[in-house]
């Protein structure tokens, strides 16, 4: 017969809370894993701030930027998602994905959030190609839409 599982009290990548068998009050753990889920599947936020707005809605999600106040306070660089009138924080891990509304880009986390540069326009040279250059600006262009690169 093998061994029974013996589980921790959260899961280890977003400390989801775990249920114990005869566990009283579960709803308080099932909710809360419930609303991390919510607010890490198909991750977007509205931004990168550094002070909670002052009349947050119920799912809105913002990354805390360097030196928070306020109830993000010790929070820098977390996940803060509003849920039920709380903030939840979550530490990001490398290779997390999140959309930013606010500049329409993915933005990767590798160690800190890293958002792609914009390239420059090519410019200047010996021999002047107007079409390579108009070629070359018609994919930035094409990427920036897409998200890829931040817009001009």
């Amino acid at each position: 017969m093998t061994d029974p599982i013996s589980f921790p009290s959260a899961t280890p990548r977003f400390s989801l809370p775990l249920l114990f068998a005869g566990q009283a009050q579960k709803e308080f753990s099932v909710n809360e894993a419930h609303a991390l889920c919510d607010a890490l599947l198909h991750a977007a936020c509205e931004g990168e701030a550094t002070a909670p707005p002052a009349e947050p809605a119920d799912g809105e999600t913002w990354i805390v930027g360097s030196g928070a106040t306020g109830d993000w306070a010790g929070e820098d660089g977390r996940i803060a998602a509003r849920q039920s009138g709380n903030w939840l924080f979550v530490e990001p891990l490398d290779g997390m994905r999140l959309f930013d509304r606010a500049t329409g880009q993915v933005l990767l986390y590798r160690g800190g959030w890293q958002r792609p540069a914009a390239p420059a326009a090519p410019s200047g040279g010996v021999v002047t190609d107007a079409e390579a250059r108009a070629a070359i600006a018609e994919l930035i262009s094409a990427l920036q839409d897409a998200g890829v690169l931040p817009p001009s």
